[in-house]
């Protein structure tokens, strides 16, 4: 008898020449869309220096994005690094920088393709699906939902290890929010590949029980997005690259500002917040909305800065007074994450107004290190945030508890079963 899984992948089994995409069903595939003048992405203008290989890589680490701007990809590859691993590393950065290598690592670079939705993400799985078949590897990782299939295909195709990283509950991402066939696609899209797996990680106890619950596996560890231990000391760099005035405490809302992270509401709070300055350090698909927002308001304290390296931005979160993480209430993966930005607020030494949702309630309310608000609501971020501006007693109080709680989740202990479970693979695949 078949399956539930089997059942709607026999539903949505296109016919031959054709191709399931998310969100918009049946697509042609290349050749059958050439013939019926159907146009698909382009590729990219400039093509990826070709990487001579002359022996096998031990890991072919792959990712949708940019690996230079990947806190979490980079740390891993510091980890294979110390293993002694020669890894090759195959994103969507400009072409031009392939074989320049990062993190000990080659490097090849495929472009991202243009346009969005179910057409880009194809073109995703073709770029790296055909860059794949000439790489040889000991162990294939995949930092995301979106290279999954590409991944896992090359891994079996050689017999060799399988790694998956989610980052994200994918299925349940905020874009997939209201739209249940979606929703469907991407959690039997992910189900077929990750029960292949050698190995899970993931980024929060949530998102791990969830998907060892929708997914048959054992739970996988979770690799909190935490910095890398460091001292990190104060400094005037948001002050200094903005002139704003001493004595007036900042705000700090660090990276992208995309849908359903609190970006608008942050800017309706800050009309009743006083004696303080927002900023917004990093890019993101809703930054110019946002910015025209702030500029229609009128409120002359919101500053806008672009993304710094990974390597630097700890020395601007340092220059803040109060850290602000927002992610609203709109899914599940935002309900189970875990956010990079905490974390570096609290390496840095920030109290934080958080969005009152379980995972980021037990790190701010059982350590004391800030304020919990509902994240949809402009009124209850401005009272939180209005709290800690005017008590700099409770401020320091908070401050002085941030670093300690990162002990908790501290990077280089999550890290020890990634170690462990990469010299495990290692073993199993020699060579």
């Amino acid at each position: 008898m078949l399956t539930f899984e089997e059942h709607a992948i026999a539903l949505v089994r296109p016919a031959p020449g054709f191709l399931v995409c998310p969100a918009y069903g049946i697509l042609p595939s290349p050749p059958q869309a050439r013939r019926q003048g159907v146009p698909l992405p382009a590729s990219s203008s400039r093509t990826a220096r070709p990487i001579v290989q002359k022996t096998p890589y031990d890991v072919v680490f792959a990712l949708t994005g940019e690996v230079k701007r990947n806190s979490r990809a980079l740390k891993q590859l510091r980890l294979l690094e110390r293993l002694g691993c020669r890894v090759i590393v195959v994103d969507l950065d400009d072409p031009a920088g392939s074989g320049t290598g990062v993190a000990g690592a080659d490097l090849l670079s495929l472009g991202r393709p243009a346009g969005s939705g179910p057409r880009f993400f194809w073109e995703v799985h073709r770029r790296f699906a055909r860059a794949l078949r000439s790489l040889d590897a000991r162990i294939y990782h995949a930092s995301d939902l979106y290279v999954l299939p590409a991944v896992g295909r090359a891994a079996r195709r050689r017999g060799k290890g399988f790694v998956y990283d989610a980052r994200e509950l994918y299925a349940f991402v905020a874009s997939t929010a209201g739209r249940p066939w979606v929703t469907t696609f991407w959690h039997l899209y992910e189900g077929l590949f990750i029960r292949k797996a050698d190995a899970v990680f993931t980024v929060s106890d949530s998102i791990a029980e969830r998907l060892a619950m929708m997914y048959g596996i054992e739970k996988p560890p979770a690799l909190y997005n935490v910095p890398e231990w460091q001292e990190v000391p104060r400094t005037d760099r948001l002050r200094e690259a903005l002139g704003l005035p001493e004595g007036r405490p900042i705000i700090l809302h660090q990276g992208h500002l995309q849908r359903s992270r609190g970006g608008e509401k942050l800017v309706e709070a800050m009309r009743r917040v006083r004696g303080a300055d927002l900023v917004f350090l990093g890019g993101g698909a809703l930054r110019p909305a946002i910015e025209r927002q702030a500029q229609g308001a009128g409120i002359e304290r919101i500053h806008f800065l672009d993304a710094v390296p990974p390597a630097e931005l700890l020395a601007f979160t340092a220059s803040a007074d109060i850290g602000v993480t927002l992610l609203e209430d709109s899914c599940l993966n935002h309900r189970f994450a875990l956010p990079n930005k905490l974390f570096e607020y609290l390496m840095a030494g920030l109290p934080v107004v958080g969005s009152d949702l379980p995972e980021i309630r037990r790190v701010v309310a059982e350590n004391e290190v800030g304020e919990l608000v509902d994240a949809s609501d402009p009124a209850s971020i401005a009272a939180g945030l209005q709290r800690l501006v005017d008590d700099p007693e409770r401020r320091s109080r908070c401050a002085a508890r941030a670093r300690p709680a990162c002990e908790t989740f501290r990077w280089e202990k999550a890290s020890e079963r990634y170690t462990a479970t990469y010299q495990r693979l290692l073993a199993l695949y020699p060579s």
